[in-house]
This record gives C-alpha cells, sequence and structure tokens, in this order.
C-alpha cells in the first residue's frame, strides 16, 4: 500500500492543500486532513531521501498546484516528541517547500516541521507573505508560549524569516538562514532583471542556464557517486531534473520571484537593526548566484545574536546537496533548545554512530600519531588495558591533570565512545561555546565537534545538571592555567587549595575516577612561555573572553543557590582572591618533536555514595579532595615510570610493528 509524503497543517490559518489524485497516488503522494490536524504515522520506516526525489517530488507538487501559500508537513518527520520545538521552512525561489527534503527524516525526531508551499501560479507579493508567516507565528506562539519557534529559510525564506522576525520582537524566534538573499543587489541576476522585464525571450534561456548551474553541479555530483557509467543515462537524468527546473519557474513566474527578490532584500536591510532574535546563518563558498560568504559575515557582524558557519565546498541550494546534515549543524552550534533557555543536560541530543564515524576518521589520524595506551582499574584493583575499570553506571566524575593545550581531550572522548559507547561530557572554558567579544580567537566552528560529544560550558549549575542525570563528566580542576601551564611545570598540578566538586559529587552519590596521563614531552617541546600575556594589551581580551561566565544560561539558570556559588568559583576559577585565579596566564610557545605516545591510566573509582552528611564538613570535603588530588598525582608517577620499559614508546618502532602485522592492530606497550 502506498504511503502518503505529507499531511496539512491548516488550523484555520491557511487553506486546505488538496491535491490532485495523481500526486496523491506517485511516491511523493500527500494525505491531507480538512480539519488541519497533524496526521502521525510512527510505525512507517523512510529511507533518507536523494536529490532525484526532490525532482520528482516537485514535479508532482506543482502538478496539484491551485490555490494560496499554505503550510504542509511530511509524514516521515512524525517521530517527533510532544515537547519538541516548530519548526517552519521557508524555500528560496523554487517554491516548492521541499528543500529540506534530505533533512526531513533527521529533523523529524527533534522538530515539528511545517513547510510552505508557494504555487507556481501564485503572485502574492514579499509583504503578503511575511503577513502570513506572521499569522502562524503568533498563532503557535499563543498556543505555546514556552516552546521556541524556529525558521529556516533559505534565499527569498530567509528574507520572510528576517522580515517576520523585525515586525514580532516579542516572540521567541530562533533563524537559521541558509545563504540569504539580502545581497541581491550584488547578485549575477539582479542586472537581468530590467532587460528580463523588457526582452523576456531573449533573456530568459540565458536566466535558466545560470540557475541551471547549480542543478548540473548536483547532477554530476550525484551520478559521481552512483558510479552511473552510462553517459545517456546521465544525459536522461540531466534532461529531466532541467525540464522539471523550467517547470518550477516558468518565464512570468522567474520574473515575478526576481522582482520579489528585489523588493525583499530591500525590506530587509533597513529593518535589520530592529532584529533581536537568535540567528545562525550558513554560508555556502561556492554560491554561483549570491556572494553569500561575504554577506554571512555581514549579517553576523550586524545581528546581535548570531553565529556563522562556512560550508566551503557547497553551492546555492545547500540542503539539496550531498554532505550537508543540519541536524549535525544546529547539535554543533548548540542551538536546539526546547524551552526559553538552553539546557546543556535536557536539550542535548547524544551523538549518533552515523555522526561518529563521519566525524571520526579526521581526529583518528591525531591518535594514530599519539598511538594512545588506555589503561583503567578494576574493583578488584587489578589495572588492564582499556577501560573496562570505568563504572558503567552514572553519574561518574572523571579528574585528573590538564596537558598543555589539552592535547589529551581528542583521544580520551574518542576512546570513551569507542570503547565502551560511553559520552563523556567535559566541563570546558565558557569562553568556546560563545560568539567572542574579542574575535581573536579561531573561528568558534572549530569547537563544534566537541559540543556535539557533549562539551558544556564550566558552570556550576551544568555540573549540578550532569550529576542529576547521572552522566559521565570529564572535570579539570587545573582548568586554563594548567591546560597553559609554563614549561617549569610539566605533570605538576596547578589546583586550587579548596574545591568543592566532591561535596557536589557526594551530593549525587557519584564515583570519582581520578586519572593521569603523560606523554605532552615525547609531541613537543616548550620553548618558551610569555611572562604576563594578561597585561598586554592584545592578549588580555583574550583571555577575558575566554574566562567569560556571563551567558543568558549561567545568569538566569533556576538552579542556581547558595549551595552552588563555591562550585562556581571552583570550576571558573575567576574569583580573585583565589591564589591561582591571580597567577599569570601563560600561551606557551612550543616546537612539534618526532611524535612519541600518550598514556593515560583511570585509577580505582573512589565511591562517595552514602557520604553526603559526612562530606558536609568542609574538612572532611577537603581530606576527600586531597585524596583525590593524591591519587591523581600518583597515576602521573605510575606512567611516567613504566613509560620507560615501553619499546614502542617513539613513532619509528610503531610504524614497523604495524607493517609487519596491520596497520589497525593495536601496538602492545610496557608488561601491566
Amino acid at each position: 500500500m502506498t504511503r502518503t509524503g505529507a499531511c496539512l497543517l491548516s488550523a484555520g490559518l491557511l487553506p486546505v492543500f488538496r491535491p490532485s489524485r495523481r500526486y496523491a497516488a506517485v511516491k511523493t503522494s500527500a494525505s491531507f486532513a480538512a480539519n488541519g490536524l497533524l496526521v502521525k504515522n510512527n510505525n512507517v520506516e523512510y529511507k533518507t531521501k536523494e536529490l532525484k526525489d526532490y525532482f520528482v517530488e516537485s514535479k508532482d507538487m506543482i502538478k496539484a498546484d491551485g490555490g494560496p501559500p499554505r503550510w504542509f508537513s511530511p509524514l516521515e518527520t512524525g517521530s517527533h516528541s510532544h515537547d519538541s520545538p516548530l519548526l517552519l521552512y521557508l524555500p528560496g525561489i523554487d517554491g516548492t517547500g521541499l528543500g529540506l527534503i534530505r533533512q526531513h527524516q533527521l529533523l523529524g525526531k527533534i522538530f515539528d516541521i511545517w513547510c510552505l508551499h508557494i504555487p507556481v501560479n501564485d503572485r502574492t507579493s514579499f509583504i503578503g507573505l511575511v503577513k502570513r508567516v506572521e499569522r502562524t507565528i503568533r498563532s503557535e506562539s499563543y498556543r505555546s508560549p514556552s516552546r521556541p519557534i524556529y525558521i529556516v529559510g533559505e534565499s527569498l525564506g530567509a528574507c520572510i524569516a528576517l522580515a517576520a522576525a523585525s515586525c514580532n520582537p516579542d516572540v521567541d524566534l530562533s533563524l537559521i538562514l541558509a545563504n540569504p538573499a539580502t545581497s541581491f543587489s550584488k547578485s549575477i541576476l539582479q542586472p537581468l532583471l530590467p532587460l528580463l522585464e523588457v526582452l523576456s525571450n531573449q533573456v530568459y534561456p540565458r536566466v535558466h542556464e545560470i540557475l541551471s548551474l547549480m542543478t548540473d553541479r548536483m547532477v554530476k555530483g550525484l551520478c559521481l557517486q552512483q558510479i552511473v557509467g552510462d553517459i545517456s543515462q546521465d544525459f536522461i537524468a540531466s534532461s529531466f531534473y532541467l525540464s522539471v527546473v523550467t517547470d518550477i519557474l516558468p518565464e512570468e513566474t522567474l520574473i515575478w520571484k526576481l522582482q520579489m527578490l528585489e523588493t525583499a532584500s530591500t525590506f530587509v536591510n533597513s529593518r535589520l537593526n530592529t532584529i533581536e532574535a537568535q540567528a545562525l546563518i550558513l554560508s555556502s563558498g561556492r554560491d554561483q548566484l549570491l556572494p553569500s560568504q561575504e554577506e554571512g559575515v555581514r549579517l553576523c557582524h550586524t545581528l546581535p545574536k548570531c553565529e556563522i558557519r562556512s560550508i566551503l565546498d557547497s553551492g546555492h541550494f545547500l540542503f539539496l546537496e550531498d554532505g550537508i546534515d543540519l541536524v549535525s549543524i544546529i547539535k554543533g552550534t548548540y542551538f536546539y533548545r526546547r524551552g526559553k533557555y538552553l539546557n546543556h543536560v535536557s536539550d542535548y541530543m547524544p551523538i549518533t554512530p552515523s555522526e561518529f564515524n563521519r566525524f571520526y576518521p579526521p581526529y583518528r589520524f591525531y591518535e594514530d600519531i599519539t598511538s594512545p595506551v588506555m589503561l583503567s582499574t578494576l574493583e578488584n584493583g587489578m589495572i588492564v588495558r582499556g577501560l573496562q575499570g570505568i563504572p558503567s553506571e552514572g553519574p561518574v566524575l572523571v579528574v585528573g591533570y590538564h596537558m598543555l593545550h589539552g592535547m589529551e581531550i581528542i583521544p580520551i572522548i574518542c576512546q570513551f565512545y569507542v570503547q565502551r559507547k560511553m559520552i563523556l561530557r567535559g566541563m570546558a572554558l565558557p569562553g568556546l561555546f560563545e560568539r567572542l567579544r574579542s574575535k581573536e580567537l579561531a573561528d568558534a566552528s572549530l569547537f563544534d565537534i566537541f559540543r556535539i560529544m557533549g562539551a558544556v560550558p564550566a558552570s556550576a549549575s551544568n555540573l549540578y545538571k550532569l550529576l542529576s542525570a547521572k552522566s559521565h563528566i570529564l572535570h579539570y580542576p587545573g582548568g586554563l592555567r594548567e591546560a597553559l601551564h609554563r614549561k617549569d611545570e610539566k605533570y605538576k598540578l596547578s589546583w586550587p587549595d579548596q574545591s568543592e566538586f566532591v561535596r557536589m559529587a557526594a551530593r549525587f552519590g557519584a564515583k570519582i575516577v581520578p586519572f593521569g596521563v603523560v606523554g605532552e614531552d615525547d609531541v613537543v617541546e616548550v620553548l618558551f612561555d610569555c611572562k604576563d600575556p594578561t597585561k598586554n594589551p592584545f592578549l588580555k581580551p583574550v583571555a577575558k573572553d575566554l574566562t567569560s561566565t556571563d551567558a543568558n544560561e549561567n545568569r538566569k539558570d533556576p538552579t542556581e543557590n547558595p549551595f552552588l556559588k563555591p562550585v562556581a568559583k571552583d570550576l571558573t576559577r575567576t574569583d580573585a582572591n583565589e591564589e591561582m585565579a591571580t597567577e599569570d596566564i601563560s600561551f606557551p610557545v612550543f616546537l612539534p618533536k618526532i611524535p612519541g605516545r600518550f598514556y593515560y591510566y583511570f585509577g580505582k573509582p573512589i565511591e562517595t555514595e552514602g557520604r553526603m552528611q559526612e562530606l558536609r564538613d568542609k574538612e572532611k570535603a577537603h581530606e576527600l579532595y586531597l585524596q583525590v588530588q593524591a591519587e591523581v598525582e600518583k597515576c602521573l608517577a605510575f606512567l611516567k615510570e613504566k613509560r620507560e620499559n615501553d619499546p614502542y614508546r617513539n613513532i619509528f618502532p610503531r610504524l614497523v610493528y604495524q607493517a609487519i602485522h596491520c596497520f589497525t592492530s593495536e601496538v602492545p606497550t610496557f608488561e601491566l
């Protein structure tokens, strides 16, 4: 039996979308409810759709045309939870509403998706479209005031989204804008518009030739990926795709849409300073229609709450291309929330195996170079290779030494997932999760993988939430000061004199796993460290950004209370009265060496369950803190001694071993 592909969402706001019988019979067929209720079907599994599905379904969609613009919801997106945010998709100049077709299945697990379809022959003005979207926004905001509304807009749709946001500053909106057409005045299509209006017969083929550049590029990519060897099949496929583009944008419609783009760009640019909504801009590096890279940077500096991500190898129609996963982008930017404020625990979406397999290969090279040795301690005290000694049930607080520039983080996070399928959620510097004021540090996208793997800004409230959720947590009491230690402080703990994290752990009965890691001196040599960079006018803003804790989530978190304040000082290390906080932060300069090896040793877990009353006493808590610190130092001493007996400490013996056995084989180490 043929399953339907979409359902209507009128809710009395927009007319009912009633497709033709043929539309209901093909693969892209849709089922519609006259009463506007969403038809859910969670018993059907939908395969991920491809580029060809967009053209096939678009052709059927335009044949079912009739009536003004309306919303529809693809049935393969019906698996979301009841508290999932609403996502409104606003299409580009194609108007089909199917631009997210390759994203539907994954997005549908976390969003309630409504897509706007603009019929080919519809002549609703730009202002008219904005008003229609506004009505939906206000209606849904009134119905669910605590639920944010996401708007994904492409090109023209991005302009509609920005215009709607400027007119509704009181509504909680999150905008995801792909190649916004606010730069239409600089487009290669803009000079052709006056000619197209006068000499349509001569100019129209040229404009379609320009639009087909994107289609031709995607078709070639599709054919290469599917290893299609028959040239005639490629030609037939390309001809079909181009004919659909012509059907979607016939001459009069194309003129109308280009005129609308010009109006939209002018309208939105005059109101950018009134937009307060959170925004994520996705800019394609090979957009042949708009200067999207430059425009993304301009908008990012204009909008107050804006992040930007550049996808260098993509064209104008971003979401239809291979390798684009909007859900992963949302995860990597921490752009997903179910309420007014982001909750780094309840709003976190765990990394999936497919995501890990996609992100892991670049970091696998780093592991191949350092060949990390992971040791852990079983309950009986036996030391084993691997992570079997890490408790399976949380909460677990993994506490240890921070190597220079945090070189140890990637292997430890990845191996916890590879070996135990555990997500080790790191407590990281808040400055790495915000749009830095000074703009002195690297692009924030470099840290997206850590967000996807579960890292959260270091704060007392986040530690509280993670422990209450029984998570596995990676915590460095030494913080930034330890990660940027001086060359004479190698393997020296830079922990504060007092720490409150043990009392927090006892509150939830968490197991504390001390660990040590050595090997930084086997891969780099520190040349020098700055005397006092925080007094340097160029580096002082950087340090301020890194240690900043003024995010909304930290200012207005409901779990903030006097019990958490001491822990906040311990986590952020910004209290001027603390001894360690007053010391200079140095930015060491180092020289790479012939790669050695990293060694990790996780000690026996320390139980805190049932000790909450005991550890309320500060002296008792401090004794446990010193015990954890001593165990970490023992782990470091153990590894420094044992690595001297490792015949494969240098990279060359390891390469020889792998060449003889297998390059994927585990390289031996010292005897346990």
